[in-house]
């Protein structure tokens, strides 16, 4: 029975059919269907050496890494760009073809003894095969908080918005940051929130995660919801990541939100939502 949604897998043990999903990575971008749609096993040559990724609706899905695009057909197409027009199982998995690629090119060494890795079967993992060294893919967690204060007397609550000093610097979005070695997600959001905006939270609650391609591969966003501690208090930036942090009455949200396939807008919406509840 096939499985519906994106399923990860590691198993090269059936060989690649002609109509399996491929996902070609140069560099940094994906090659798709000259249409915009998922290139075939059977677009690529014979010889191409393929990496399993999982299923998407049952359909084994595959990736490789190309030097260029010369001599093949289709369009080079950065995460962002594909997500922002594809259902978000098809986005989950461009996002992992581009952050398996991406890790296979740069551990490819055994840092301990310098030996060329091998495959790990069934894993997504490489192992030394002189030293045992093993080496799984990694992820890099990050957390991400809409912190929301009661308006004035008969208003809507109000969300804080900040703006970035990198990145899509003109955007609206919510504080975020890395979750530091020997940190809770929960312990990540009240330091980075008081880091870069001074503030306390309260009340708060896990909304969901999503993996992330656009900040490095292997990154996995959690989302929070949170209280100001203090609902009298104003954000102060810490100009270094931030540059910008404002309060916002939630039916009068700024035109420059994060794109529609972000958790960041998901928590921005369903905050929004649930205010008018």
């Amino acid at each position: 029975m096939r499985r519906p949604g994106f399923q990860p897998g590691s198993d090269a043990g059936r060989p690649p059919a002609p109509t399996d999903l491929a996902l070609p990575v140069i560099g940094a971008k994906l090659l798709t269907a000259a249409d915009g749609t998922m290139a075939r096993v059977a677009d690529l040559p014979a010889d191409t050496r393929w990496v399993p990724l999982g299923t998407l609706d049952g359909v084994p899905a595959w990736a490789t890494e190309l030097a260029t695009a010369d001599g093949t057909r289709g369009r080079t197409r950065g995460w962002a760009s594909l997500a922002a027009e594809v259902p978000e199982p098809l986005a989950t998995l461009a996002g992992r073809a581009l952050a398996v690629i991406t890790w296979r090119r740069t551990h490819r060494w055994c840092g301990a003894c310098r030996a060329e890795l091998i495959d790990q079967p069934g894993e997504t993992a490489r192992r030394c095969p002189d030293c045992g060294l093993y080496v799984p893919m990694q992820l890099s967690a990050a957390v991400l908080v809409a912190i929301t204060r009661p308006g004035p007397a008969g208003r809507v609550d109000e969300l804080l918005l900040v703006r970035h000093a990198t990145g899509p610097t003109g955007l609206w979005a919510l504080v975020a940051g890395f979750v530091e070695a020997g940190e809770t997600l929960e312990a990540a959001v009240h330091r980075e929130v008081g880091e870069e905006v001074g503030l306390g939270v309260a009340e708060l609650a896990y909304f969901g995660s999503q993996p992330w391609a656009i900040s490095g591969p292997g990154v996995l966003l959690a989302g929070f919801t949170a209280r100001a501690a203090d609902p009298h208090a104003e954000p102060v930036v810490d100009g270094r990541e931030l540059t910008e942090a404002r309060w916002f009455a939630l039916d009068a949200l700024p035109a420059e939100l994060p794109p529609a396939y972000s958790i960041s807008r998901w928590l921005i919406d369903a905050t929004g939502t649930a205010a008018q509840r």
